[in-house]
């Protein structure tokens, strides 16, 4: 019961800054601002639909990538905060129904002020979260900005994709950790000067300290003992052709001295090398000693930002079809969840609903042969 009340606690009193499920039809475009600043030809239209292997059109309606190799500025603006002292949470879900081979499927949060007219891939943001795929590099994206500069986590977060709706969810905490999700399911979780390169590092190689010169770390040696054979450099690469035969028709004079051709000698072993055994003397690699780096001071600050004011979609994709849906800005773990749920339950729906389309397309397709068959048996 405790539990539970902490819980309703909880939510009642979160903030939710910014949340749109698109369940209003073409509401979102009151909402949204599409940029103009790429010529219109480059620029990607979104539209409102539930997509495939929906069962509630309404509650599953979300704005879809519909044109391919464009790129998609669209920002909607929300009250000016500051995640100050709070858990920040970013969540959003996608389903990729054109199985995506390269784009980006991310959002990113900003500061208030941002033109949304000319809004485009230099617009100052503070935070840019969610998957993006290329080829073979699969990975979640989360990079802060600070100073100007932009930062990447270390190492990338993987990623795993299909066509179906899955949902991400960023928490950064004001304890500077971060931590993903990815359907509920933690996928990482780290503290912001461990795993983003935005302070100097804490320790470095200490100046001081460098290999001895007597360090061994090669594993293997020649051996000393092994010798290279008498004669062993004087057997030629290539021998004369013993079964080569002048032919009966060569003239000396009209054609030159014969020679006859050569080809490689079997008894020819190539440069000489000794044999490898383990070094007696062998330590391993050298590692450097470390010290503390006078240039590293903490920032119990880092997760911190003074203004947010604007949730922006600011992708390209080759293939067109992924649905943005869900898209919550809170500071509150327990609203992130409760909303979670609500849109996991479709997974396993929209799996047994493609497996029964795609039976039934293979169906419809040998039905289709077997009439060819029989058209093709009646002409003869």
């Amino acid at each position: 019961m405790i539990a539970l009340l902490f819980v309703i606690f909880a939510l009642y009193s979160a903030t939710t800054y910014f949340k749109d499920d698109f369940s209003d039809g073409e509401g979102w475009t009151k909402r949204w601002v599409q940029s103009t600043k790429r010529p219109a030809g480059e620029r990607g239209a979104l539209k409102s639909t539930a997509g495939k292997w929906a069962t509630n059109v309404e509650s599953e309606t979300g704005i879809q990538t519909s044109e391919d190799a464009r790129f998609y500025h669209y920002t909607a603006k929300f009250n000016e905060f500051s995640n100050k002292d709070k858990t920040l949470v970013l969540q959003y879900s996608i389903k990729n129904e054109q199985s995506i081979d390269c784009g980006g499927m991310y959002l990113k949060l900003h500061p208030a002020g941002i033109d949304q007219e000319n809004y485009d891939g230099e617009t100052e943001y503070n935070i840019m979260f969610g998957p993006d795929q290329c080829g073979h590099q699969k990975r979640i994206h989360a990079i802060l900005s600070h100073g100007g500069k932009n930062y990447l986590v270390t190492p990338d977060i993987d990623l795993d994709l299909n066509q179906f709706t899955h949902i991400y969810t960023f928490i950064m905490r004001p304890d500077n950790t971060v931590e993903v999700l990815v359907d509920g399911e933690s996928k990482f979780t780290g503290a912001i000067d461990d795993k983003w390169e935005i302070l100097p590092p804490k320790k470095i190689n200490d100046p001081a300290q460098s290999k001895p010169s007597d360090w061994e770390d090669d594993a293997q040696i020649d051996d000393p003992e092994d010798k290279k054979p008498e004669g062993w450099d004087a057997i030629p690469e290539t021998i004369v052709d013993p079964e080569a035969k002048k032919p009966d028709d060569w003239d000396t004079e009209l054609d030159g001295e014969w020679e006859a051709p050569t080809i490689p000698n079997p008894e020819f072993k190539g440069p000489w090398r000794a044999k490898r055994i383990d070094n007696p003397k062998y330590k391993g690699p050298w590692v450097h000693p470390q010290i503390d780096n006078p240039d590293y001071k903490p920032n119990p600050n880092l997760y911190s930002y003074k203004s947010f004011g604007a949730v922006g979609l600011e992708v390209w994709q080759v293939k067109a079809g992924t649905i943005f849906d869900n898209i919550l800005v809170t500071d509150s773990v327990e609203e992130a969840a409760e909303a979670r749920t609500a849109v996991l339950t479709r997974k396993d729906t929209e799996a047994k609903l493609h497996a029964e389309e795609s039976k039934a397309e293979s169906a419809k397709a040998a039905e289709a042969d077997a009439e060819d068959k029989e058209e093709e048996k009646s002409d003869l």
